[in-house]
């Protein structure tokens, strides 16, 4: 569980530290670039190697039909990902598509787990998520929605989205946990 800890930790660190310590991190120009990434494929490692082999402690269990609500959450959540680089029309109405996207899949997957592995990796992370809005917000209060891209890039966003989500289930169903219920 240490390990796990660790990760979740470092991952919001490792992003706070451009917010937190602005000057020292412009100083340190592309090698903080470096050093920051560096620290974030470390945190991912820890997280993986944390959760993967975190001692089993059930703490509640969720119901089967937070399943099927869990699948309808994470479609919408590679899609506001997906929207935050295409800045396809939800991405002109919502000022942190990525954010929001990892608080949604954050959340489904509090709904789904219910072991204490999870609710630190995902409260975690969603926590880390939360955290940032507010940092950016204060740091940038104002906000220009980005001009809306044309329809075509919808389309290509909605079949990347679809993509995107059988590939993460097969690699669900390759490390065996159903996704479908």
């Amino acid at each position: 569980m240490i390990l796990l800890i660790l990760g979740v930790a470092l991952w919001a660190l490792a992003h706070f530290f451009k917010r937190l310590a602005p000057e020292r991190r412009a100083a340190m120009g592309d090698t903080g670039r470096g050093l920051v990434a560096g620290l974030v494929l470390l945190s991912v490692v820890l997280m993986v190697w944390g959760y993967r082999t975190a001692e089993v402690t059930n703490l509640w269990a969720p119901p089967a039909f937070l399943t099927h609500l869990n699948n309808l959450l994470m479609i919408l959540a590679f899609y506001l990902y997906a929207a935050s680089a295409s800045k396809i029309w939800i991405a002109t109405k919502i000022r942190h598509p990525q954010l929001t996207a990892v608080k949604i899949w954050a959340v489904s997957h509090l709904m789904v787990n219910g072991d204490l592995a999870s609710i630190i990796l995902f409260g975690g992370l969603l926590a880390w998520a939360v955290v940032s809005v507010i940092l950016i917000n204060r740091a940038q209060p104002g906000w220009i929605p980005p001009k809306q891209a044309p329809a075509r890039k919808e389309v290509t966003s909605v079949v990347i989205t679809l993509i995107v989500v059988g590939v993460v289930m097969a690699i669900h169903n390759w490390l065996g946990v159903q996704p479908w219920g």
